[in-house]
């Protein structure tokens, strides 16, 4: 068995994972439109152009994704994606590339189990944990 985790977007998944491929060292396996679906097609209204599966690899983690309808979507709920990183350096600048436009709920900061760590949405609605940690006993 294997866990994947699988992201919904409202309507721009593709510029989501574009801008994850660019600015974390992504790689977008694949990526179709709900217009390249075999017929019949069951495309929802204003979708034909957004992405009905995608798959991209971020550090050695698979995501899948697509877009939903944009009246329907909801931003991320009570789960994030943790990035762990190796340095201060590194959580800041995905910090202050993530928060652009997005939601901030815990500042970067350091913590007792980090020596850096925040908890934000970004501006396409995933949420993500950015964290350096520090070794603990």
């Amino acid at each position: 068995m294997k866990l994947t985790t699988y992201l919904n977007y409202g309507g721009n998944c593709a510029e989501a994972l574009h801008f994850y491929e660019e600015h974390l060292g992504g790689k977008i396996v694949t990526m179709q439109t709900y217009d390249q679906m075999p017929e019949p097609k069951n495309i929802p209204s204003g979708l034909e152009k957004g992405i009905v599966h995608a798959r991209i690899i971020i550090g050695d983690t698979l995501l899948m994704a697509s877009d939903g309808p944009p009246d329907k979507f909801q931003p991320m709920r009570s789960v994030y994606l943790a990035l762990s990183v190796d340095s201060n350096e590194e959580a800041e600048r995905l910090y202050a590339l993530l928060k652009e436009g997005g939601e901030i709920f815990t500042p970067m900061a350091e913590t007792f189990f980090a020596f850096r760590f925040a908890m934000l949405r970004d501006k396409f609605g995933t949420s993500w944990m950015i964290i350096n940690e520090r070794p603990m006993p």
